[in-house]
């Protein structure tokens, strides 16, 4: 429940512009299982939105997503840049590799 509240779908879709077109059907299926894995548990546990049960995580989680979403976009532009310029060492590596450790960080999750 807690990794559901943490994903957003609209950043995933952002990552998935990184891909070839053939992937968007992934996408699809893995956005109509969010959907549906979100409504069984909110269906099962009887509440309105994901952690209702747990008041201090859910508003931990809303207040850091706006933190971590401009890291996540800064991450998607270094990637394109990186691949188009056929993945060099060197700053722009680091900056991509620092938008890991910043998100896994805001997320409170391993890098």
């Amino acid at each position: 429940e807690m990794v559901l509240a943490k994903s957003d779908l609209e950043i995933t879709r952002m990552y998935t512009e990184l891909v070839d077109a053939g992937s968007r059907p992934l996408f699809d299926f893995v956005q109509e299982e969010f959907e549906r894995t979100v409504s069984g548990i909110l269906e099962i546990r009887g509440t309105d939105a994901l952690l209702d049960s747990e008041p201090t995580l859910q508003r931990s989680i809303r207040l850091r997503n706006p933190y971590v979403d401009p890291m996540n976009i800064l991450q998607v532009d270094l990637l394109r840049r990186w691949r188009a310029e056929e993945r060099p060492e060197g700053p722009l590596l680091d900056a991509l590799l620092s938008t890991v450790n910043g998100i896994a960080r805001g997320l409170q999750n391993t890098g």
